[in-house]
């Protein structure tokens, strides 16, 4: 069997100021990594015999993840759109707060709707692509979703709505 995998669905090319920042940072930080992997990969290269030098092996795959995520950002930066404006509307849009109640279970919790490129379920972050943000989008307070995820329903009522720099 050969390795070929389809192509990764097109995510949508926003993000909020601070995310570009982040995988700009990131850009620089994985070139400054890939020099230093680069100085090992030839030290462990001067070694001798490569075929069973653990070194260079891990070094050699080392360096291509590297290789592998700086092609991705330098590809994806540019193609990003940078949203700085927040609506003067009560509405969700890309970079709102939303706090949501779990009608079944009467439970809180708060997302923020950013871009696929700086997503993080520790901090609350969800991608505008994901089908809970679909539906939250245009929605107001009191306004109550549904989303349907693994052939399961789950009911939410919209408690409020802030976007930074509003708190």
């Amino acid at each position: 069997m050969g390795r070929w995998k389809p192509p990764p669905p097109k995510s949508s090319p926003y993000v909020t100021p601070e995310g570009y920042k982040t995988l700009q940072e990131e850009l620089k930080e994985l070139w400054l990594r890939r020099r230093d992997v680069v100085k090992a990969l030839a030290a462990a290269a001067a070694e001798g015999d490569r075929s069973e030098n653990a070194e260079y092996i891990y070094r050699k795959k080392e360096l291509g993840s590297i290789d592998y995520r700086i092609r991705y950002l330098q590809k994806r930066l540019p193609k990003l759109n940078v949203v700085r404006d927040t609506p003067d509307t009560g509405k969700v849009f890309f970079g709102a707060w939303v706090g949501l109640e779990n009608i079944a279970d009467r439970t809180l919790i708060e997302y923020r709707i950013v871009g696929p490129d700086e997503t993080d379920a520790g901090k609350g972050w969800i991608s505008i692509d994901s089908p809970l943000a679909k539906v939250l989008l245009k929605k107001e307070t009191d306004d109550e979703v549904s989303v349907m995820v693994a052939d399961q329903r789950t009911d939410y009522l919209v408690t409020g709505i802030r976007y930074v720099g509003s708190d």
